[in-house]
C-alpha cells in the first residue's frame, strides 16, 4: 500500500465504524480490521477521529486569470484545503476571459493548473449576450471539456457575463436541456432589486440594511417560481444556488413534490447570519448577493437542509480587496463589492453547528458536504464516496476541536469574513487527496504542494433522487 490510515471512524449511515482505509496509486483498495502483515509507504494513526469522504465545495468563485488583487487559485486552494476540502467547483464569470466557449476554457484552465493544491471542476457558462448573437452551440465545446453544469445571472454579473431577460433565460433553458445537464440560476428579479435600489439611492439612504430591503425576500421569490416554471416547461434541471429565503425553500420544496427537476443549495452564511444584526455590524463586509435575510430564514434552511428540501450546502467563495472595493474611501453599501470568503469555514460550521449540535445526521451531513454535489454534479463515485475504487480523498475531523474563526488567520487573500469570532466546536483537522496529504493543522497547516490539485472532468451525468424526509 501506499498509505494505510488507521484507527478512522468513518461513517456507515448514522453510526460510526472503527476501521483502517487502505490506500494504494490515489485510491481506495480496501478497509480492514488489522494491519498486521500489511506493509505501506506511510502509515496514518488518526485516533479515532471521523473520517468522512473529501468536502467538496460546489460554488466558488477563485478569480483567476484576471482578478489576482483578490485571490490566486494558489490562495483559494490552500485555503479550501485548511477547511478540509478536497475538491471545488469554479464559476465561469469571475475571470477573464469568463468561461462561455471552448476557446475560453482552454484560456482559464491553462494559467491557474500548476497552482491547485486540490482538485477542481468548472462550470459553464451562457449569457443573455450569447443567445442574442446566436451562440447558444457554444454550450457543446463546453460539454466535451467536461464542464458540470452552466451558470445564468438574472442580474448583472461582471462586464464579461452578461445578465439574461427572461425569455432568454428560456431560450437557455431549451439549450441546456439537450445536454443533460443542469443549468444553475442566480435567482433575484432585476426589476425589482434594480427599481429598489435606485429608490432608495435617491431617498439618501446609505445604511447597511438598505442592501437587503432593495434586493428583497419577493425578488427571490419571484425569480424561483419563475425558473420553475421554465423546468416544467423545458424539462430542464434547474439548480437554485445560494438560496437565501424562506419562501424560496417553500417553493423547491412544493415543486419537488410535483417531480420537477429541481434542486437548490446554500449558503453557511444563510445558515447564520442575519441582515439587521450582522450588516449592522459588520456594513460592507457582510454585503452579498443574494442579501443576508432574517431569523426565521436561518432556522428554516437548517431545517430543509436536514429534510432534503435543499440539496447540499456551497461557500459562494467570492473575496475582494479590501482597500479598493470593499472599503475604499469613497466606498459606500451601494457600490461596494458584493462577496465574501467561505471555502475555510464551510466546513467547521457545518461539523459545529450542524452535526454537534444535532441539526444534521452523521449520513446527512456526509450528503450535504459531499455526496450529494458529486451526483449532482457528474464526479460520483469517483468523488463523493468512501467506495473502493474512488478517489482517495477524505476530511479528517476532531469532533471535539474547539475553534475560534479569526478573519487574519485565513490562507485566503480576504482578511474579512462576516462570520469572525464565532466560537466552534468541531473541526477539519487533515485533508487529503487522492491519498497525499495536503493540509495538517498539527503540523503546521499546508503541507501539500501547488499544482498537486487535478482538473476532474464530469464523469457521466447523474441526478440526485427527490427525497423529502419528515
Amino acid at each position: 500500500m501506499d498509505l494505510i490510515i488507521k484507527n478512522a471512524n468513518i461513517p456507515q449511515g448514522d453510526r460510526q465504524v472503527l476501521t483502517n482505509i487502505l490506500v494504494n496509486q490515489g485510491t481506495i483498495v480496501g478497509f480492514v480490521n488489522t494491519v498486521n502483515g500489511l506493509q505501506a509507504d506511510k502509515v496514518m494513526d488518526v485516533n479515532g477521529k471521523l473520517v468522512v469522504p473529501g468536502c467538496i465545495d460546489p460554488h466558488t468563485h477563485f478569480m483567476d486569470p484576471g482578478f489576482t488583487h483578490r485571490e490566486t487559485f494558489a490562495t483559494g486552494s490552500m485555503s479550501a484545503a485548511a477547511g478540509g476540502l478536497t475538491l471545488h467547483i469554479d464559476m465561469p464569470c469571475c475571470s477573464k476571459p469568463s468561461v462561455r466557449d471552448g476557446e475560453s476554457f482552454k484560456k482559464k484552465i491553462g494559467p491557474i493548473k500548476d497552482q491547485a493544491y486540490i482538485d477542481y471542476c468548472f462550470w459553464g457558462g451562457m449569457t443573455g449576450e450569447d443567445v442574442r448573437e446566436e451562440l447558444l452551440d457554444n454550450v457543446w465545446p463546453q460539454v466535451e471539456e467536461g464542464v458540470v453544469s452552466f451558470k445564468v445571472y438574472m442580474t448583472p454579473s461582471v462586464p464579461t457575463f452578461p445578465k439574461v431577460t427572461d425569455a432568454e433565460m428560456l431560450e437557455i433553458f431549451h439549450k441546456v436541456a439537450e445536454t443533460g445537464l443542469p443549468v444553475g440560476v442566480h435567482a433575484e428579479n432585476f426589476d425589482i432589486c434594480n427599481f429598489y435600489t435606485e429608490k432608495f439611492k435617491k431617498e439618501g439612504r446609505k445604511d447597511s440594511v438598505a442592501w437587503a430591503e432593495a434586493r428583497s425576500a419577493l425578488a427571490e421569490k419571484v425569480a424561483i417560481q419563475l425558473i420553475i416554471s421554465y423546468a416544467e416547461e423545458t424539462g430542464a434541471r434547474v439548480h437554485v444556488v445560494h438560496m437565501s429565503t424562506k419562501e424560496g425553500v417553500e417553493l423547491v420544496k412544493e415543486a419537488k413534490k410535483r417531480g420537477v427537476q429541481v434542486t437548490a443549495e446554500t449558503c453557511p452564511h444563510y445558515l447564520m447570519l442575519n441582515a439587521e444584526e450582522a450588516m449592522t455590524k459588520y456594513g460592507t463586509f457582510a454585503k452579498i448577493a443574494p442579501p443576508l435575510r432574517g431569523k426565521e430564514d436561518n432556522v428554516i434552511h437548517w431545517e430543509a437542509l436536514a429534510d432534503g428540501t435543499i440539496d447540499f450546502v456551497g461557500t459562494d467563495h467570492a473575496p475582494y480587496e479590501i482597500a479598493t472595493e470593499k472599503a475604499a474611501p469613497d466606498s459606500d453599501i451601494w457600490n461596494s463589492f458584493p462577496g465574501i470568503p467561505g471555502v475555510e469555514t464551510m466546513v467547521p460550521v457545518l461539523v459545529s453547528e450542524g452535526l454537534n449540535k444535532g441539526r444534521l445526521s452523521l449520513s446527512r451531513f456526509v450528503e450535504v458536504t459531499s455526496r450529494n454535489a458529486a451526483i449532482h454534479y457528474g464526479i460520483y463515485p469517483k468523488k463523493g464516496a468512501m467506495e473502493i475504487g474512488s478517489d482517495a480523498d477524505f476530511t479528517i475531523i476532531d469532533l471535539e476541536r474547539e475553534y475560534t474563526i479569526d478573519q487574519e488567520k485565513t490562507y485566503s487573500m480576504a482578511k474579512y469574513n462576516p462570520l469572525h469570532g464565532l466560537k466552534l466546536k468541531g473541526k477539519p483537522v487533515q485533508t487529503i487527496v487522492r491519498g497525499t496529504l495536503v493540509y495538517d493543522e498539527d503540523a503546521g497547516g499546508i503541507v501539500g504542494k501547488p499544482g498537486y490539485g487535478q482538473y476532474v472532468r464530469r464523469q457521466s451525468t447523474q441526478k440526485l433522487d427527490r427525497t423529502l424526509k419528515y
